[in-house]
């Protein structure tokens, strides 16, 4: 019985594209030598051999297949994203989109939230953001910030994306030089200021110089002055008492438990938090 295969496009999207060139040197070695990798599989999602899987079915050659548990779609998510990463160049904001992508899947799989901008943590997840790009700043060799910033990068490519494929497209390939810095402040612009730039990125027209990003237009709509980020912030006094109130009930916990080097590591993503927001005011 042929199995039934589907095309995830969310996680296919996440493979860049191969060149023409390229696709046709692996056509080739396939047509002379078999699919000699085996594709892999969540249930019957692929997740991993997409041109193969292109090229096989096209001229109808045999392939096998291996299957993969997750408990999740971020977790599949993340192993794509290692994948890839571990298997291929990229270029300087391939790699930041791709760890922006694993640092916002790894903070749903456990359960957090970015609020890094306003400082703010909740309950006993009052160090899991800072432990998240910890973590994964070890994984990659970078500062824990970049991660953090990287996560903004993300979001903003994804955004481009929605309102545009092909403009996701030429700004992941290089073809136009947005910058790291302006992907970052359009991350808290609305899905209507980014459709703009969207489309100047596809038209040909981004001139990123010329941009203004000072306008205090956020999520959630096109802003006018003095309507913007300023106003939307939460107050100083409850930043630092959600920060204080998530510290202290991560504390009464790690007491119980006794552990000296979680009760460092909470204390000190504590106080890094706390700088963070300090900066800020």
């Amino acid at each position: 019985m042929t199995q039934t295969i589907i095309i995830d496009e969310e996680f296919k999207g996440l493979l860049p594209e191969l060149g023409r060139a390229t696709f046709e040197l692996l056509e080739e070695n396939i047509l002379q030598n078999g699919c000699r990798d085996s594709l892999v599989l969540w249930g019957d999602i692929l997740i991993d051999g997409h041109n193969r899987y292109e090229i096989c079915m096209k001229h109808d050659i045999p392939f096998n297949t291996i299957s993969m548990e997750f408990g999740s779609r971020d977790e599949v998510l993340i192993w794509i994203i290692s994948t890839q990463v571990s298997r291929r160049n990229m270029t300087p904001i391939q790699l930041a989109h791709y760890r922006g992508l694993h640092y916002e899947a790894e903070k749903r799989v456990q359960g957090t939230y970015d609020r890094v901008a306003f400082g703010i943590e909740s309950g006993q997840n009052v160090h899991f953001q800072n432990s998240t790009a910890g973590q994964l700043s070890e994984h990659y060799n970078v500062n824990p910030k970049t991660i953090r910033r990287d996560g903004k990068v993300a979001v903003a490519i994804d955004a481009i994306g929605k309102a545009s494929p092909a403009a996701k497209k030429m700004v992941l390939s290089g073809e136009v030089n947005v910058g790291k810095q302006v992907l970052e402040a359009l991350a808290s612009k609305s899905q209507e200021f980014i459709e703009e730039v969207a489309l100047q990125i596809e038209d040909g027209s981004f001139d990123r110089k010329t941009l203004d990003l000072s306008s205090p237009d956020e999520k959630g709509g096109a802003g006018t002055a003095g309507s913007g980020a300023a106003s939307a912030a939460p107050k100083p006094y409850a930043v630092i008492s959600s920060l204080t109130s998530g510290f202290n009930t991560e504390l009464r916990r790690l007491t119980k438990v006794g552990d000296a080097l979680e009760l460092k590591a909470a204390l000190r993503a504590y106080i890094d938090m706390l700088e963070d927001y300090y900066k800020q005011i």
